[in-house]
């Protein structure tokens, strides 16, 4: 049965692994490396914000405490694993998180040319909230009331 654990320091290869993976083929699709690619992975896990997937590091989920949010930093899953609900668990492990923590609404960010991910947030009860430029890349950014 597949759960959902804090990472630790030693799981920073497989983590950064992992992201180099689930991100490369968006390369030459958004014409850069995505932004998850270029995260700082060593400080989010001692910060405790990155979330693995066990028995079998296969995705993972970077959550961020913000005012009155939770922010989804970034959601990856193992290429080979895709289409079998794993983002949609890590998705509801948020949820979760974010009632754990009082936080009435999760967001999120993500490039305007990951058209199959706006389409599972979209599906799972996000909407989009407006469209912004974060660092030389267009984002589309949605949010998800939550019932406390």
């Amino acid at each position: 049965m597949t759960r959902v654990r804090q990472a630790g320091a030693a799981d920073r290869a497989a983590v950064e692994k992992l992201v180099h993976d689930a991100y490369a083929p968006w390369v030459p699709i958004i014409g850069m490396r995505p932004l998850p690619m270029e995260a700082d992975y060593g400080a989010l896990i001692e910060a405790g914000c990155v979330h693995v997937t066990e028995p079998e590091l296969d995705g993972l989920i970077v959550l961020i405490p913000e005012d009155g949010v939770l922010l989804v930093d970034n959601v990856a899953v193992r290429p080979e694993r895709h289409g079998r609900g794993l983002g949609r668990m890590l998705l509801a492990y948020a949820e979760q998180r974010a009632r754990r923590l009082a936080l009435p609404a999760l967001r999120l960010y993500t490039n305007v040319k990951m058209t199959t991910n706006i389409a599972l947030y979209e599906s799972l009860g996000y909407v989009e909230t407006g469209r912004v430029g974060v660092e030389g890349r267009s984002a589309v950014a949605m949010r998800k009331e939550l019932s406390l």
